[in-house]
């Protein structure tokens, strides 16, 4: 397989789990944000900035999913934004569970798992699309 067929094997593979993670997070988000009190009260004590956050970054995955689809460089750039912001995110969370704020435990997972998909995304992204081989 040439260097070039693997970059496309495993940017197609990122581009389609950023996509799906995309759909399910705005799925998901949407269905608490908008579904009525039942839906509020299945999740519990959710922190609305997170909410909020992850429901709008659910758009940028499927954004940047397509663009890698299209292995465009600016989708790479995208990637690593939203690892960045999600970690922003995430140490704005820890902050708020520190000073004693309502929380659910599942976000601490849920968090955990955006975080790391996403730099493991950002990372394949960079190599793949954005580094220069120097010979």
């Amino acid at each position: 397989m040439t260097t070039h067929k693997q970059r496309s094997v495993w940017v197609r593979v990122i581009s389609l789990v950023a996509v799906g993670f995309g759909l399910l997070t705005i799925k998901e988000g949407g269905t608490v944000l908008f579904g009525g009190e039942a839906a509020r009260a299945s999740a519990g004590n959710y922190v609305p900035f997170v909410l909020w956050f992850n429901f709008v970054a659910g758009f940028a995955y499927v954004i940047a999913g397509a663009g890698l689809w299209m292995q465009q460089r600016w989708a790479a750039l995208l990637a690593v934004a939203i690892v960045a912001a999600t970690a922003l995110t995430f140490a704005a969370f820890g902050v708020h569970v520190y000073f004693g704020g309502a929380y659910e435990p599942r976000t601490v997972i849920a968090m955990s798992l955006r975080t790391l998909v996403w730099a493991v995304i950002a990372a394949v992204a960079w190599r793949q699309l954005l580094r220069r081989r120097v010979i």
